[in-house]
């Protein structure tokens, strides 16, 4: 499987970890405010995330104007919340379930009284148009295509630990052939059609791209896999210079991308439910609800 992915350098990762660890000073002290503790830094990924836009809006409505959103990225997010979690220190990040740091660390979501983040989400599939008559096998497949949180766990967890997202996708359809013939059941074979999926570099987003790209591969697709910002995605997409993603946060992450492009497009519905974004702290801190980060 041909894969392109966006990788943070390590001079990015490690300076953003070194902020963080850098504010040990403040972070540590049991006296001061909850926002002396978090250097007022909400530690955020891509700019163009719509969970980005959402966090913007919450410190805006919950009075949070002292507060700075840092811009990095998923990677750099959670090895920042790695270097704070190690030490007890106070960190704030921008969160979304399915994520296998729930798994590794003990963490919160902070309650958000005014519903900037809004309700649970559902990740969707969204084809190219024209893709049933080019690709009839690849279109059934997509369209089948649903799973639930616990097998997408699976996949992010031997990534996390190590694993190549390449052979943790194909670990799981060779353990889970009983999920995927309902997928593919019934279709037709192809012989090296080259299909392109698209994806947003987040760990549920890799996993469950790799994990369909490997599926259609197994049926005879020769499947690029591209790595873009969420603009990027949906873009390819809607122009088609990408056949289909699998990585479509509806209703609120992608909303704008959405409406953007929704002539553009076309929706498969949901592939998994339960999906939902806000703000996320270890439970060692002891506050609850964005409103106490103004304590």
């Amino acid at each position: 499987m041909k894969k392109y992915l966006k990788r943070l350098s390590v001079a990015a990762v490690l300076s953003l970890t070194l902020f963080v660890a850098g504010c040990g000073a403040d972070t540590t002290s049991k006296d001061g405010s909850i926002g002396d503790q978090l250097n007022y830094t909400i530690t955020g990924i891509d700019a163009g995330a719509g969970i980005m836009a959402a966090t913007e809006e919450a410190i805006e409505e919950y009075g949070l104007e002292d507060y700075t959103l840092q811009t990095s990225s998923s990677a750099a997010m959670t090895a920042a919340l790695a270097a704070a979690y190690e030490k007890e220190e106070a960190i704030v990040v921008t969160g979304w379930t399915p994520h296998w740091k729930f798994a590794k660390y003990d963490l919160k979501y902070l309650e958000d009284p005014k519903g900037i983040f809004g309700a649970s989400e559902s990740i969707h599939t969204i084809a190219r148009k024209g893709l049933d008559a080019d690709h009839p096998t690849a279109y059934e497949v997509l369209d089948n295509f649903y799973w639930d949180q616990a097998d997408m766990g699976e996949i992010m967890v031997a990534v996390n630990e190590g694993a190549d997202p390449v052979d943790a996708a194909a670990d799981w359809v060779a353990n889970n052939q009983d999920k995927v013939s309902q997928w593919t059941d019934g279709v037709a074979h192809v012989d090296g059609d080259k299909l392109t999926l698209t994806f947003v570099a987040w760990d549920s987003e890799i996993a469950s791209t790799h994990m369909i790209g490997k599926v259609l591969e197994d049926i005879g697709y020769d499947v690029e896999l591209v790595s873009l910002e969420a603009a990027g995605m949906w873009t390819a997409v809607a122009t088609g210079s990408a056949d289909a993603l699998v990585a479509a946060w509806l209703p609120g992450t992608h909303a704008v991308y959405y409406e953007d492009y929704k002539e553009d497009f076309i929706d498969l519905g949901v592939n998994l439910e339960g999906a939902g974004i806000g703000l996320v702290v270890p439970t060692y801190m002891n506050i609850n609800s964005i409103e106490d980060l103004n304590n």
